[in-house]
Protein backbone atom coordinates (compact mmCIF):
# COMPACT_ATOMS: atom_id res chain seq x y z
CA UNK A 1 0.00 0.00 0.00
CA UNK A 2 2.86 2.12 0.85
CA UNK A 3 4.77 1.85 -2.56
CA UNK A 4 1.12 2.47 -4.47
CA UNK A 5 1.00 5.30 -2.32
CA UNK A 6 4.44 6.35 -2.87
CA UNK A 7 4.52 5.95 -6.68
CA UNK A 8 0.87 7.89 -6.94
CA UNK A 9 2.71 10.91 -5.33
CA UNK A 10 6.06 10.65 -7.41
CA UNK A 11 3.90 10.11 -10.92
CA UNK A 12 2.32 13.69 -9.96
CA UNK A 13 4.84 15.74 -9.09
CA UNK A 14 7.24 14.85 -11.77
CA UNK A 15 5.69 17.47 -13.93
CA UNK A 16 6.65 20.25 -11.08
CA UNK A 17 10.42 18.81 -9.95
CA UNK A 18 12.44 21.83 -10.83
CA UNK A 19 15.97 20.83 -11.50
CA UNK A 20 17.96 21.28 -7.86
CA UNK A 21 20.47 23.33 -6.94
CA UNK A 22 24.25 22.22 -6.53
CA UNK A 23 25.83 25.34 -4.58
CA UNK A 24 26.72 25.60 -0.96
CA UNK A 25 28.96 26.97 0.37
CA UNK A 26 30.88 27.82 4.09
CA UNK A 27 32.96 30.90 4.87
CA UNK A 28 35.61 31.03 7.38
CA UNK A 29 32.92 32.32 9.99
CA UNK A 30 30.85 28.96 10.05
CA UNK A 31 27.96 30.32 8.03
CA UNK A 32 26.72 28.31 5.43
CA UNK A 33 24.81 29.48 2.36
CA UNK A 34 22.66 28.06 -0.19
CA UNK A 35 20.68 27.85 -2.54
CA UNK A 36 16.68 26.54 -3.13
CA UNK A 37 16.51 28.04 -6.75
CA UNK A 38 14.59 31.20 -5.45
CA UNK A 39 16.66 32.71 -3.36
CA UNK A 40 20.22 32.23 -1.37
CA UNK A 41 20.06 31.68 2.12
CA UNK A 42 22.26 31.96 4.88
CA UNK A 43 22.84 29.15 7.87
CA UNK A 44 24.23 30.75 10.58
CA UNK A 45 26.57 29.16 13.55
CA UNK A 46 23.91 29.77 15.48
CA UNK A 47 21.38 27.98 13.70
CA UNK A 48 19.51 31.09 12.55
CA UNK A 49 18.62 31.32 9.23
CA UNK A 50 18.42 33.99 7.02
CA UNK A 51 17.51 35.53 3.32
CA UNK A 52 21.18 36.00 1.95
CA UNK A 53 20.47 37.16 -1.47
CA UNK A 54 16.91 37.98 -2.48
CA UNK A 55 14.76 36.62 -5.38
CA UNK A 56 17.36 35.12 -7.37
CA UNK A 57 17.48 31.95 -9.18
CA UNK A 58 20.85 30.37 -9.27
CA UNK A 59 22.29 26.88 -9.04
CA UNK A 60 25.81 27.62 -8.33
CA UNK A 61 27.43 28.94 -6.03
CA UNK A 62 31.28 30.50 -5.82
CA UNK A 63 32.86 31.74 -2.61
CA UNK A 64 36.67 33.89 -2.54
CA UNK A 65 39.30 33.87 -0.81
CA UNK A 66 38.12 37.60 0.69
CA UNK A 67 34.56 35.97 1.71
CA UNK A 68 32.68 37.05 -1.18
CA UNK A 69 30.03 35.24 -2.77
CA UNK A 70 29.31 35.11 -6.28
CA UNK A 71 25.92 33.49 -8.35
CA UNK A 72 23.65 33.64 -11.06
CA UNK A 73 20.08 35.17 -11.74
CA UNK A 74 18.87 33.04 -14.48
CA UNK A 75 15.29 33.94 -15.78
CA UNK A 76 12.52 33.08 -18.29
CA UNK A 77 10.49 36.18 -20.61
CA UNK A 78 7.64 34.35 -20.72
CA UNK A 79 5.90 32.03 -23.60
CA UNK A 80 5.19 34.58 -25.78
CA UNK A 81 8.76 35.74 -26.30
CA UNK A 82 10.33 32.29 -25.39
CA UNK A 83 13.76 33.92 -24.30
CA UNK A 84 16.05 33.56 -21.16
CA UNK A 85 18.15 36.12 -19.42
CA UNK A 86 20.71 35.74 -16.70
CA UNK A 87 23.12 37.97 -14.71
CA UNK A 88 25.86 37.26 -12.32
CA UNK A 89 26.22 38.74 -8.79
CA UNK A 90 28.44 38.97 -5.64
CA UNK A 91 27.10 39.79 -2.27
CA UNK A 92 29.76 41.19 0.36
CA UNK A 93 31.51 40.00 3.21
CA UNK A 94 28.99 43.14 4.72
CA UNK A 95 26.04 41.67 2.87
CA UNK A 96 26.46 44.57 -0.17
CA UNK A 97 24.95 42.60 -3.05
CA UNK A 98 26.00 44.27 -6.78
CA UNK A 99 26.16 42.75 -10.24
CA UNK A 100 29.31 42.02 -11.91
CA UNK A 101 27.73 40.58 -14.82
CA UNK A 102 24.92 42.99 -15.72
CA UNK A 103 21.50 41.77 -17.64
CA UNK A 104 22.23 39.85 -20.71
CA UNK A 105 20.23 38.02 -23.24
CA UNK A 106 20.30 34.02 -23.82
CA UNK A 107 22.43 31.94 -20.96
CA UNK A 108 25.51 32.24 -19.10
CA UNK A 109 28.97 31.69 -21.72
CA UNK A 110 32.35 32.35 -21.35
CA UNK A 111 32.58 32.86 -17.06
CA UNK A 112 31.80 29.93 -14.41
CA UNK A 113 31.39 29.36 -10.66
CA UNK A 114 34.16 26.20 -11.03
CA UNK A 115 37.80 28.05 -9.98
CA UNK A 116 40.79 26.76 -8.39
CA UNK A 117 43.13 29.04 -6.08
CA UNK A 118 44.78 31.18 -8.78
CA UNK A 119 41.92 32.26 -10.10
CA UNK A 120 41.03 30.44 -13.22
CA UNK A 121 37.63 29.60 -14.53
CA UNK A 122 36.88 26.45 -15.93
CA UNK A 123 33.48 25.92 -17.84
CA UNK A 124 32.24 23.13 -20.64
CA UNK A 125 31.39 23.68 -24.38
CA UNK A 126 29.26 20.73 -24.90
CA UNK A 127 28.40 21.10 -28.30
CA UNK A 128 32.62 21.09 -29.04
CA UNK A 129 33.15 18.42 -26.03
CA UNK A 130 35.51 20.72 -24.74
CA UNK A 131 36.44 22.02 -21.55
CA UNK A 132 37.88 25.81 -21.29
CA UNK A 133 39.90 28.03 -19.03
CA UNK A 134 39.48 31.41 -18.50
CA UNK A 135 42.29 32.75 -17.05
CA UNK A 136 42.15 35.54 -14.56
CA UNK A 137 43.03 38.48 -17.57
CA UNK A 138 40.01 37.33 -19.44
CA UNK A 139 42.23 34.93 -21.94
CA UNK A 140 39.96 31.71 -22.39
CA UNK A 141 42.21 28.20 -23.79
CA UNK A 142 40.93 24.62 -24.43
CA UNK A 143 42.19 22.85 -21.49
CA UNK A 144 40.68 19.69 -22.87
CA UNK A 145 38.96 17.77 -25.84
CA UNK A 146 37.73 14.71 -25.38
CA UNK A 147 34.93 12.52 -26.94
CA UNK A 148 32.52 13.09 -24.14
CA UNK A 149 28.59 12.14 -23.70
CA UNK A 150 26.81 14.45 -22.04
CA UNK A 151 29.18 17.02 -19.43
CA UNK A 152 27.65 17.54 -16.12
CA UNK A 153 28.30 19.42 -13.42
CA UNK A 154 32.42 20.51 -12.85
CA UNK A 155 34.79 21.40 -10.06
CA UNK A 156 38.52 21.97 -9.13
CA UNK A 157 41.28 21.25 -6.86
CA UNK A 158 43.00 24.84 -5.23
CA UNK A 159 45.66 23.72 -7.64
CA UNK A 160 44.03 23.24 -10.77
CA UNK A 161 42.90 19.35 -11.12
CA UNK A 162 39.12 19.83 -13.00
CA UNK A 163 36.83 16.85 -12.01
CA UNK A 164 33.47 16.39 -14.14
CA UNK A 165 30.34 14.14 -14.39
CA UNK A 166 30.47 12.39 -17.82
CA UNK A 167 26.38 11.30 -17.78
CA UNK A 168 27.06 9.17 -14.53
CA UNK A 169 31.45 8.98 -14.97
CA UNK A 170 33.73 10.53 -13.28
CA UNK A 171 36.35 12.21 -15.14
CA UNK A 172 39.93 13.91 -14.25
CA UNK A 173 41.09 16.50 -16.63
CA UNK A 174 44.93 17.42 -15.13
CA UNK A 175 46.21 21.03 -15.35
CA UNK A 176 48.17 20.04 -18.45
CA UNK A 177 44.95 18.72 -20.34
CA UNK A 178 45.66 14.96 -19.41
CA UNK A 179 41.49 13.38 -19.49
CA UNK A 180 41.48 9.68 -17.41
CA UNK A 181 37.99 8.59 -16.37
CA UNK A 182 38.64 7.74 -12.14
CA UNK A 183 35.10 6.10 -12.13
CA UNK A 184 32.00 4.60 -14.00
CA UNK A 185 28.73 4.09 -13.64
CA UNK A 186 28.17 6.13 -10.51
CA UNK A 187 24.37 6.12 -10.25
CA UNK A 188 21.29 4.41 -12.08
CA UNK A 189 17.64 4.87 -12.42
CA UNK A 190 16.05 3.88 -8.81
CA UNK A 191 12.77 3.36 -7.86
CA UNK A 192 13.64 5.60 -4.42
CA UNK A 193 13.30 8.80 -7.12
CA UNK A 194 11.92 8.08 -10.38
CA UNK A 195 11.27 11.51 -10.81
CA UNK A 196 15.49 11.83 -11.47
CA UNK A 197 16.11 11.20 -15.27
CA UNK A 198 19.88 10.44 -16.94
CA UNK A 199 21.19 13.73 -16.61
CA UNK A 200 20.19 14.38 -13.14
CA UNK A 201 21.24 11.06 -11.72
CA UNK A 202 24.09 12.20 -10.54
CA UNK A 203 24.34 16.04 -9.32
CA UNK A 204 27.31 17.82 -7.71
CA UNK A 205 31.10 16.85 -6.60
CA UNK A 206 33.30 18.24 -4.43
CA UNK A 207 36.98 17.50 -2.90
CA UNK A 208 38.93 17.67 0.65
CA UNK A 209 41.98 18.19 1.63
CA UNK A 210 43.82 14.75 0.59
CA UNK A 211 42.03 14.72 -2.98
CA UNK A 212 39.03 12.29 -2.62
CA UNK A 213 35.93 13.52 -4.69
CA UNK A 214 32.78 13.20 -3.42
CA UNK A 215 29.95 12.58 -5.48
CA UNK A 216 25.91 13.14 -4.79
CA UNK A 217 24.27 10.26 -6.28
CA UNK A 218 20.87 11.78 -6.17
CA UNK A 219 19.00 8.87 -7.16
CA UNK A 220 20.87 6.48 -5.20
CA UNK A 221 20.19 8.92 -2.06
CA UNK A 222 23.52 8.55 -1.03
CA UNK A 223 27.07 10.63 -1.54
CA UNK A 224 29.98 8.45 -2.67
CA UNK A 225 33.81 9.00 -1.78
CA UNK A 226 35.61 8.30 -5.05
CA UNK A 227 40.07 8.39 -4.01
CA UNK A 228 42.38 8.69 -6.71
CA UNK A 229 42.52 5.00 -7.58
CA UNK A 230 38.92 5.01 -8.66
CA UNK A 231 37.83 3.22 -5.31
CA UNK A 232 34.38 3.95 -4.45
CA UNK A 233 32.57 3.53 -1.02
CA UNK A 234 29.83 5.33 1.21
CA UNK A 235 30.24 8.81 2.59
CA UNK A 236 26.92 9.73 3.53
CA UNK A 237 23.10 8.93 3.11
CA UNK A 238 20.14 10.41 2.70
CA UNK A 239 17.06 9.57 4.65
CA UNK A 240 13.42 9.58 1.78
CA UNK A 241 12.06 12.04 0.87
CA UNK A 242 15.59 13.85 0.47
CA UNK A 243 18.42 13.10 -1.76
CA UNK A 244 21.64 14.16 -2.01
CA UNK A 245 22.75 17.39 -4.73
CA UNK A 246 25.40 19.33 -4.18
CA UNK A 247 28.16 19.19 -0.91
CA UNK A 248 31.39 21.19 0.56
CA UNK A 249 33.97 21.31 3.53
CA UNK A 250 33.85 23.79 6.14
CA UNK A 251 36.90 25.46 6.93
CA UNK A 252 36.65 23.14 10.34
CA UNK A 253 36.86 19.83 8.00
CA UNK A 254 33.05 18.85 8.64
CA UNK A 255 31.35 17.99 5.86
CA UNK A 256 28.02 19.88 4.57
CA UNK A 257 25.09 18.36 1.96
CA UNK A 258 22.48 20.46 0.08
CA UNK A 259 19.78 17.86 -0.29
CA UNK A 260 16.35 18.32 -2.33
CA UNK A 261 13.05 16.53 -2.32
CA UNK A 262 10.46 15.64 -5.32
CA UNK A 263 8.62 18.62 -4.44
CA UNK A 264 11.52 20.91 -4.27
CA UNK A 265 11.91 21.35 -0.72
CA UNK A 266 15.54 22.00 0.42
CA UNK A 267 17.96 21.71 3.45
CA UNK A 268 21.61 21.97 4.33
CA UNK A 269 22.79 19.39 6.83
CA UNK A 270 25.94 18.92 8.18
CA UNK A 271 27.31 15.00 8.37
CA UNK A 272 28.60 14.19 11.81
Amino acid sequence: MLRVSYFAVALFAVSAFAHPAVGIVVDARGNVFYSDLTQVLRLAPDGSKTVAVPRVHTHELYLDANGNLFGENAWYNGEQANTWGYSVWMRSPRGVITKVVPDSPGFLTNYSFVRDRAGNMYFPVREQKEIRKRSPDGRITTLARAPFRNIRWLTATPDGVVYLIDLADLVRITPDGRVTTVARNLSQRSVKHPELDAPHLVMGLWTDRAGNVYVADAAGGVVKRVDARGNVTIAARSTWPWFPTGGTFAPDGSMWLLESTITNDVRARKVR
